[in-house]
């Protein structure tokens, strides 16, 4: 027994096969092997797109809506005799199409989920040398459908403002308007070296006032508030409040 979902929304990395598989597997009552999911068909219907922090809570609850249609349509199949199977109802598949809206209901709720970062610091001011040494997240993003994906996204967020603050920046010659800065060679991010442990922690709480399914979604959360905590923490070590970025190390001086 296999189940095929297909959609037109896409996945850009973040994980969405992974979430829509798991979330037919655990309706179906099959494993993650037995689902096959396709994406980014566009002959069929707008299933919206990756960004805004909304596909994962978009997706979910129309998956299981239809898995849960699907799921109906089967049982009913094999209700006229008892103990009877899928097999022998005659029937080779069974098929059902779902959405999600918010509606009116859903609109009456905030859907954007939220956190806080924290992170710990250490400045050399007689060479201006700035290390970030920890950092904390906790996040709530309504129900976590996928530990490790859902952690992975917020540290790759927090990597990516921590190059923001204190490293990314495009800097163009004020006499010709020319980037100075136009290639990897020149222009400087974060390596291994410059990244301490990432410890992210989810409240874990369903928000079913949002969809049946209490997910909420997971992207921009990661990089925003980054740059601030970083800020604040250069502030409580030095004293110097810099709100100019990136913060190199000629602003610490």
């Amino acid at each position: 027994c296999t189940a095929h979902i297909l959609t037109s929304a896409n996945d850009m990395g973040t994980g969405a096969y992974t979430i829509v598989a798991g979330t037919a597997a655990e309706v179906l009552g099959l494993a993650v092997e037995q689902v096959r999911v396709e994406m980014g068909d566009s002959l069929l219907p707008n299933g919206g797109m990756a960004g805004g922090s909304q596909m994962t809570a978009t997706l979910v609850p129309a998956v299981m809506a239809a898995c849960e249609a699907v799921l109906k349509t089967a049982l009913a199949a094999t209700a006229q005799e008892a103990f009877a199977t899928l097999h022998q109802s005659g029937q080779a598949a069974f098929e059902a199409t779902a959405s999600s809206a918010a509606g009116e209901e859903g609109k009456k709720w905030a859907f954007q989920s939220w956190g806080a970062h924290f992170c710990e610091v250490s400045v050399d001011e007689d060479i201006a040398r700035l290390r970030v040494n920890r950092w904390v997240s906790v996040m709530n993003i309504g129900r976590v459908m996928n530990a490790k994906t859902a952690a992975s996204q917020i540290r790759g967020g927090v990597i990516m403002g921590i190059g923001h603050a204190l490293m990314e920046a495009c800097d163009f010659d004020p006499n010709i308007g020319y980037p100075v800065v136009y290639d990897l060679a020149t222009y400087h991010y974060p390596s291994h070296a410059d990244i301490p442990r990432i410890q992210v922690t989810f409240v874990g709480e369903p928000d079913y006032n949002f969809n049946p399914a209490g997910v909420r979604g997971l992207g921009e959360i990661g990089i925003t508030g980054v740059s601030a905590a970083i800020a604040n923490a250069i502030y409580h070590a030095t004293g110097k409040r810099i709100r100019d970025l990136p913060i190199t190390p000629d602003k610490l001086l």
